[in-house]
């Protein structure tokens, strides 16, 4: 979790490039205005939820001004269960949270407004997902060992390995993993595999060490990587908001 306040003039005008993360991610606002998430063609206001990957391109833009909320980062795997929708619904599209929660998330924010620190309402919201979640896991257990490789191996497993390694056939596991997390296990390790290389290059890596270290063929590779997810190159990106403020809103300890 991350809270984010947006001053009056912030946003409104700039705006702020959405780069894709291996997460489904959660908005919850409860400021005196809302946040505007272009995608696809669309706007949407408000509470947003939106699939992991989304962004992909430098597509999708986020804009606002004297805007507070509340930002989940959420494992695909318990996605479905504490939010009521698989994230297979949500690939490529941002979805209103009202339209999934109802009046509920009118409760819910004004709650949010009313808490004096962060700490409350990071509290709130732990509280308020935890009761939302249901009993029963909407992911197969093999499906979850598969994703957690992915994440713990950076990206760097073989993917067509992963369905002996579980005891299915190839076909049964992508049809499940896609069904499922949302994404094929290709692309879901291509994702995890970039987020870890652009990380890197914001922290202030070179290109060269980054595409060795991160698996990359060369560095024309990675170059074709980051351009294809976030729409600008390695050399523009270690200035995107959307990743240099990643270091203070959620630690990698």
């Amino acid at each position: 979790m991350a809270g984010f306040h947006i001053p009056d003039g912030g946003l409104a005008e700039v705006g702020l490039r959405v780069v894709p993360h291996p997460a489904v991610m959660l908005i919850l606002e409860f400021g005196a205005d809302q946040p505007v998430v272009h995608a696809a063609g669309r706007q949407q206001r408000g509470s947003l939820l939106a699939g992991p990957g989304l962004g992909s391109g430098g597509a999708v833009w986020a804009r606002g001004a004297s805007v507070d909320c509340v930002q989940v980062r959420l494992s695909p795997v318990v996605a479905h269960a504490v939010l009521g929708v698989s994230p297979a619904d949500l690939d490529g599209v941002v979805v209103a949270v009202d339209d999934l929660w109802g009046r509920d998330l009118a409760r819910i924010c004004e709650r949010l407004d009313t808490l004096s620190s962060w700490e409350e309402r990071f509290a709130l919201t732990d509280a308020l997902l935890a009761g939302r979640c249901a009993e029963r896991s909407f992911v197969d257990p093999e499906v979850a060992w598969a994703w957690r490789r992915i994440v713990a191996g950076r990206g760097l497993v073989r993917v067509d390995g992963l369905a002996a390694e579980v005891g299915w056939s190839r076909k049964r596991l992508w049809s499940r993993f896609q069904a499922q997390i949302g994404l094929p296990p290709k692309r879901a390790a291509r994702l995890v595999r970039f987020d870890h290389a652009v990380h890197r290059l914001v922290a202030g890596d070179g290109p060269a060490g980054v595409a060795a270290d991160c698996g990359y063929t060369d560095q024309s590779h990675l170059h074709r990587d980051v351009v294809a997810f976030t729409g600008v190159t390695p050399t523009a990106v270690v200035g995107e908001p959307w990743l240099t403020i990643d270091d203070t809103a959620w630690p990698r300890g």
